[in-house]
């Protein structure tokens, strides 16, 4: 038996509900064999981020080589990565070994409002990963970050992916969110525009869920779907894991990434 593979770039998330810990279960829950290499250690929960510890450039890249020279990914989610160091060595080692669709999740900041990147990381960032990558997928205040627009509307939204697209050279998912238009994102990609419409789910328990919308895009990438069957199915996935109300902690909480999951081995005891 053969399994498409994926790949997470990531930090830990201690409490499960975004980072590693989120895209391994949303990989193996969208069908593909999922591997990690950790950029950092973070001690979170939903209620904030309490400390950052870092993967050594060096360490970092060990785990890609790890990696790419046994088990190539056919698809790579790159998440929280702090430092300008740390992108060099994952964008160096995607250019070596030629990875294949590569989706980029800016993650500047989490739900909880906490900083997970250096300043002097972000423009690192633009110029060494998103060159190299298939899909970029910035939230509102990402891609004004990446932009230097203001953006307010769907209009201001379609203008900011087109740039984003154009400057980099890559597709961009720009995600709307409750901000802007309830949950409807906007793919740009190779001159076109297609809006995803979603379904507004009352549900405050939202950590992880860029995490785990950029991962569910990369399975479905290794998987042989094309680019716009890829978001929509990971939009529908990221409904179903929403509507199904998890409520753990004492913050924003995590969604139930196993809201699917059947078989006797799922089963609680009687």
């Amino acid at each position: 038996m053969n399994l498409k593979t994926a790949l997470t770039i990531a930090g830990s998330d201690c409490s499960g509900g975004a980072g590693i810990q989120a895209d391994i279960k949303t990989m193996t829950m969208n069908g593909v064999y999922a591997m990690s290499a950790i950029t950092a250690l973070t001690a979170q929960n939903t209620t904030g981020v309490r400390g950052i510890q870092e993967s050594t450039p060096e360490f970092l890249k060990q785990q890609l080589d790890a990696i790419f020279e046994d088990i190539r990914p056919d698809a790579v989610k790159i998440g929280m990565v702090a430092s300008g160091e740390l992108i060099r060595v994952i964008a160096d080692r995607l250019r070596y070994y030629d990875a294949n669709n590569v989706v980029v999740d800016p993650v500047m900041v989490a739900t909880s409002g906490s900083s997970l990147m250096k300043s002097d990381a972000v423009q690192v960032l633009l110029e060494e990963l998103l060159p190299l990558s298939t899909l970029v997928t910035p939230n509102i205040p990402e891609a004004q970050a990446i932009s230097g627009m203001t953006i307010a509307s769907g209009e201001d939204m379609v203008t900011a992916a087109k740039w984003i697209g154009e400057h980099y050279r890559c597709a961009v998912l720009l995600k709307g969110g409750h901000s802007i238009n309830d949950a409807n994102d906007l793919l740009y990609a190779d001159g076109e525009v297609v809006w995803f419409t979603g379904k507004r789910i009352e549900n405050p328990n939202t950590h992880g869920t860029g995490c785990t919308l950029s991962s569910a895009i990369a399975a479905n990438l290794a998987k042989g779907f094309g680019l716009v069957e890829s978001v929509q199915r990971a939009k529908d996935y990221i409904s179903g894991a929403l509507s199904a109300m998890l409520d753990l902690g004492k913050g924003s909480g995590p969604m139930n990434h196993a809201f699917d999951l059947q078989g006797k081995y799922a089963k609680e005891a009687r």
